[in-house]
């Protein structure tokens, strides 16, 4: 797979730490990184990522509310969602709201692969 340009949001320091590291793992830029909704949408587009990885539960906007707003300006936006076990509701909300794909944490590098390879194969 060719290296991706990804913006990381959650609002967890350590998530983002450990996103970025798994990320730059596999081979990905880290483009941008956003700790609310409201910086997600504006982060989104001052960056342009080919994949944005949302965090659902966040001050000020949740990941839904962002995923919502980043896709009414940019349709073609690839966005997986990263959430913990018992939001599935949430999941569904995401999805419907146009994510592409999730991601359960604590986020294992072998899942975060498969699930990029999915997305990208089917949307970009």
């Amino acid at each position: 797979m060719k290296s991706l340009r990804i913006l990381v949001v959650d609002d967890s320091g350590l998530t983002v730490k450990k996103m970025t590291k798994l990320l730059e793992d596999l081979g990905h830029e880290v483009a941008g990184v956003a700790t609310t909704g409201q910086q997600a949408v504006e982060r989104f587009a001052a960056v342009a990522p080919d994949v944005t990885t949302m965090d659902i539960t966040m001050p000020d906007m949740n990941g839904i509310e962002a995923t919502r707003r980043i896709l009414a300006d940019h349709p073609g936006a690839c966005i997986i969602i990263v959430t913990s076990h018992g939001q599935e509701q949430m999941v569904m909300d995401a999805i419907e709201a146009g994510a592409k794909g999730y991601i359960l944490k604590p986020v294992k590098q072998e899942k975060l692969a498969e699930t990029l390879d999915t997305v990208v194969a089917k949307y970009l």
